[in-house]
């Protein structure tokens, strides 16, 4: 039974379904930084051979410390190696994140595109939609744009 809190200023509130939500939406952007993090440095050993603290700054709007600190999770994570003054290297588990994040970003974009929403436009929304829709309205996503 979730326990209550009285405050002064408010009634009894339940704070358990609260916290609960609170864990569930960290660990969920957590899983969000880290799609974002696999792809950005996927796309940059692609384009240009390799990924560094400043490249993965500049494409994500992040300081480098946010990078550095980024990466220190993704590595106790699996899913990156990483030396000092040297690139970022994925390892196998964060190329399989890597591409099923990718994957998931083209299947909305091309859905929203199939909407007759522009490419600027859908990949912009793409960001926020990718993370967010469940297997099953993806799959409807990619039924729908595999016809058009």
């Amino acid at each position: 039974m979730p326990r209550s809190v009285k405050t002064s200023n408010s009634p009894t509130v339940s704070s358990l379904p609260q916290a609960e939500s609170f864990r569930r939406l960290r660990r969920d952007h957590a899983g969000e930084i880290a799609q974002d993090y696999a792809e950005a440095i996927a796309d940059l050993a692609a384009a240009v051979g390799e990924a560094r603290v400043v490249d993965l700054a500049r494409r994500l709007g992040v300081t480098h410390v946010t990078v550095n600190r980024t990466l220190a999770r993704l590595k106790r994570a699996g899913y990156v190696n990483t030396k000092p003054y040297r690139a970022i290297f994925l390892t196998e588990a964060g190329r399989k994140l890597a591409e099923e994040s990718k994957r998931r970003h083209e299947t909305v974009v091309a859905f929203l595109q199939s909407l007759g929403v522009s490419k600027k436009v859908a990949l912009m929304d793409a960001e926020g939609i990718e993370h967010h829709v469940s297997p099953e309205t993806l799959a409807a996503f990619e039924r729908r744009t595999v016809r058009h």
